[in-house]
Order: C-alpha cells, then structure tokens, then sequence
C-alpha cells in the first residue's frame, strides 16, 4: 500500500532536489561575494600571520646570535626567563603599573573636561577641537615636546615656571629640579596622560550625549540634585563607556614604546616590556627570548581586545534595541 503510494506521488521523493540546488547556489554566490576581498585577506595573512606564527616558532628556540653554535629546541625556557628574571620581571611590573596608573588618571580627567565640554557654551566647538589636539600629535613628537620643553631643567617650563613666580615674589632662583632624574616614572606617564586623556574624553562625551533625555528630565522633575543625578543616573549610563575607554587605552598603553625611549631611554626603572623587547633583540640579540617576550604581551593586547571588542558590541546592541 504505502509503495503504491509513492508511486503515485513521485514528487514528494523529489521536493528535497530544489531546495538542495537553491542553497547550492546560494553559497555559490556568497563565494563569488567573498573573491574580491581575497588578495586582502591574502595580503593579512602574509604581513601578520606568517610573521607571528615565525616568532612563536623561535620564542621556544633558543637562539643567541652571539653565540652562534648553541641553537636548538628549549620549550618553555623562554617563557620561565620572562617571569622569573629579575631585570624581566621588573619590566613586566613596570608595564603594569605603566598602563594602569596611566588609564585610570586620563579616565578621571577625561570624565571631568566631558563633563564640562557637554555643557553649552559660546566657543564649546572651538575648546572642544582644541582638547583633541594633543591626541593627534605624533607620539615621538610628544615625548619630545615633553622631555625637552617642559622637563628640561635649562629652559624647560615647570623650571621656567618656578623660576618666575620665585622672582616674582622677589625671591632667588632656586635649585632647578631634574625632573626627568628626580621622577622618572612620573614623568613618563605624565605624558602619557597628557596625551591619552583627550581619548577617554571623546569616548565619555559620546557617552554623555547619547543619554536619554526623558530620562534626565524626569531626575529633574523628581528633584535630584546635579549630584545625584550624575551618581544614579549619567554614571551608571557611562559604565559601558568607561569600560571601553579603559580597554583600548589599556591595549594602545600596553605596547607604548615611543614615551619611554625618547624621555628616558628606559633607565631608572621605567623600561616596560616593548623597550626591553627591544633591548633583548637588538642589544643582546637573544631572539628566542625577544620573541617570547613579544608572544606575552601579544596575548595581553589580544586578552584586552577580546573583552574591548564585546564591549563594543553589547553597546551596538543597546543602540538597536533603542
């Protein structure tokens, strides 16, 4: 019975065919998308992934060009090197404390001068291309603009500075600080800051503009102090804000090297680990340990990225929702 019944219906045996050729010309078509974005995906690999799949290879290696009949298989030798070594270890902490220090004063200085950029007043595009200025500056250009303008004990501007205001009081000229010998670590993230905070102040000004503004008038009409409102309702509203600002300043801070060769060419305790990547490598040329060196902090900045990326993309998906 149920023989002569799909004889008598061949189609449905049958139906399957055209959806199966559909999907097949479906994928068919999306490769035919996907082929002019080939040479670029080809380009990538080639420019980035070659290249750090080599440095992997050679971070387990051991590999001195010094010495250049000692080289072979060392597994994890490296790697222990770079967290048990004192001199290592002291890069390691110093990156930390770098990028940390670093991102958590711009932040609070960025949250401040967006507060204040996102009030209206006469000029506030003018002040607000003006704050944005320093972040655009070269980095190599800043660090000198630093070292040599302002913490020069000669003619620099804090000395020049003190200088003034001493004669101004009709006082003498003081002992002239060595700012950059005095404070190293200071220093470095002085600028670092300087040049950061126009960043998180762009990302939180966003941040601030996208409020809702029903929102806001209702924390008026309920009678909530400035304060109260910015505690309950525009801090809450910039955590995703903050966090961003916080994960790329932490990824771009992480690999800073321009900072600490121009103003202190990595002396006096502040070589992070890029500068001393770059000791290792040139100085030294030891590249199985360069390389490991190089591997850890990619994993950090892909560590960073991981956690940036999904907080962009929990805010894209609150602006759809909105």
């Amino acid at each position: 019975m149920s023989s002569r019944v799909l004889a008598a219906r061949p189609g449905m045996s049958q139906a399957p065919a055209p959806r199966a050729a559909a999907a097949k010309r479906e994928r068919r078509a999306a490769w035919i998308r996907r082929v002019p974005l080939l040479p670029a995906l080809i380009f990538m690999i080639v420019v980035t992934q070659l290249p750090f799949v080599a440095t992997l290879v050679i971070s387990f290696m051991r590999w001195n060009a010094l010495e250049p009949g000692n080289t072979g298989f060392t597994g994890f030798t490296n790697y222990k090197t770079v967290f048990t070594e004192s001199a290592l270890r002291g890069s390691v902490i110093a990156t930390v404390v770098l990028t940390v220090s670093v991102v958590l004063v711009s932040l609070a200085i960025g949250l401040a001068i967006a507060l204040l950029l996102n009030r209206a007043f006469v000029g506030r595009a003018f002040i607000r291309t003006i704050m944005i200025a320093p972040f655009l500056i070269v980095p190599v250009a800043a660090a000198l603009l630093f070292k040599q303008g302002i913490y020069n004990p000669s003619y620099g501007l804090l000395n020049g500075t003190i200088t003034g205001i001493t004669h101004l009081f009709g006082g003498h000229s003081p002992v002239q600080p060595v700012w950059i010998q005095d404070q190293p670590k200071i220093a470095v993230e002085a600028a670092l800051i300087w040049q950061w905070t126009p960043f998180m102040m762009l990302i939180l000004l966003a941040g601030l503009q996208s409020r809702d503004s029903e929102v806001m008038e209702a924390a008026l009409v309920d009678g909530a102090s400035p304060w109260q409102t910015f505690r309950f309702v525009t801090f809450p509203h910039l955590r995703r804000y903050i966090e961003l600002g916080a994960l790329f300043g932490s990824f771009f801070i992480l690999q800073n090297f321009d900072f600490v060769f121009t103003i202190t060419s990595g002396g006096l305790g502040t070589a992070n680990l890029p500068y001393t990547i770059y000791q290792t490598f040139f100085s030294a040329h030891d590249y199985g340990l360069a390389s490991a060196q190089g591997v850890v902090v990619v994993a950090a900045s892909l560590i960073i990225a991981n956690f940036a990326l999904r907080v962009v993309s929990s805010l894209l998906r609150e602006e759809v929702i909105r």
